[in-house]
């Protein structure tokens, strides 16, 4: 049985259609107080559950009702509870940088276990270490095979170098370059620790003169560190760029900040919701129902989802639904 929260109910009835299941019927709401009311209208005993969130803005808000939708699945006795959670709240806050800071990446892990969640499915966690945060089975799923597909379909790679916004990222640029065949680049990007979300980039490491570059990411956020890693490029003689990430979290000025940045096209997925006020033209969303689909699948089945990443297109929709 599928569940769904209110945050994004568009994908979750995207992945309901690709499994031939139909969304759990419930009452939600929110009081004027703004605490929030779950009732599922519809037994859910000793039933395989997944319940669907995606956590935009205002992310606590979101948390809060997939913790209350958890714990009321786990009071009606189902039997199994999986959290999907496309883009996994908190991610960023994985460690402490300094003295008196919180690890909130673990604090929500702790927040899905005590709730009731016997497993947490999630796509391009920010840290590879949070896996190690929930007590219980962590499905990494990973985005950049659905990316890839699509970069290669719409462009050459003969003259293409896979790009590195920053230091951090460079495990990730790594199997981009794998993947494509593309040579690597790295920016070197120094952030003001008393500015939040600004950065300044500093220099380009690696051959990027004269070629397409691809830059690469798991979020794009304000779209501060990408935007100038893209003037960066194209200060250093790349002939265009291209961005490519999984989560459009897309808040603060990145709307403003992607179209003036020279970017001849944005690729991002759908694990979050990007409003069709959120006027970008040159953005692409790629849809990643049909990978959620699939793991739903390969779970409840008791399957592999790590099978998933094995087969050259492991997302197509004959592999569904249930039968």
């Amino acid at each position: 049985m599928v569940c769904s929260g209110r945050a994004y109910q568009e994908l979750a009835q995207e992945i309901v259609d690709l499994l031939g299941v139909e969304l759990v019927p419930q009452r939600a709401l929110t009081y004027a107080n703004s605490e929030v009311y779950v009732r599922f209208e519809e037994s859910v005993r000793g039933a395989d559950t997944f319940v669907i969130q995606s956590h935009p803005a205002p992310v606590n808000e979101w948390l809060m009702e997939q913790l209350i939708m958890i714990d009321a699945l786990k009071r009606a006795s189902a039997a199994r509870i999986t959290a999907v959670v496309p883009f996994y709240p908190y991610a960023r806050q994985d460690k402490k940088h300094a003295g008196r800071e919180p690890i909130s990446a673990r604090l929500v892990a702790d927040l899905f276990k005590v709730a009731g969640a016997h497993r947490i499915m999630s796509i391009d966690l920010h840290a590879e270490q949070i896996q190690g945060f929930f007590d219980g089975p962590v499905d990494h799923l990973m985005g950049l095979p659905v990316l890839v597909r699509y970069v290669k379909e719409h462009y050459a790679l003969d003259n293409m170098t896979v790009v590195s916004p920053d230091a951090g990222r460079v495990r990730l640029t790594d199997k981009w370059s794998d993947a494509l065949g593309a040579p690597l680049a790295i920016i070197h990007k120094r952030r003001d620790p008393n500015k939040a979300n600004e950065v300044a980039v500093g220099e380009v490491i690696g051959d990027v003169s004269g070629r397409t570059c691809l830059l690469v990411d798991d979020m794009i956020d304000t779209a501060g560190t990408i935007c100038k890693a893209a003037e960066a490029l194209m200060e250093h003689g790349a002939t265009r760029v291209i961005a490519a990430a999984t989560h459009a979290v897309l808040s603060g000025k990145a709307t403003q900040r992607l179209n003036e940045a020279p970017f001849e096209e944005v690729i991002v997925t759908n694990s979050l919701p990007v409003p069709d006020t959120m006027a970008i033209p040159k953005l692409t969303v790629i849809s990643v129902a049909p990978l959620i689909a699939a793991a739903i699948k390969a779970v409840f089945e008791d399957g592999s989802v790590a099978s998933l990443f094995n087969s050259p297109s492991p997302f197509d929709q004959p592999r569904l639904p249930f039968g």
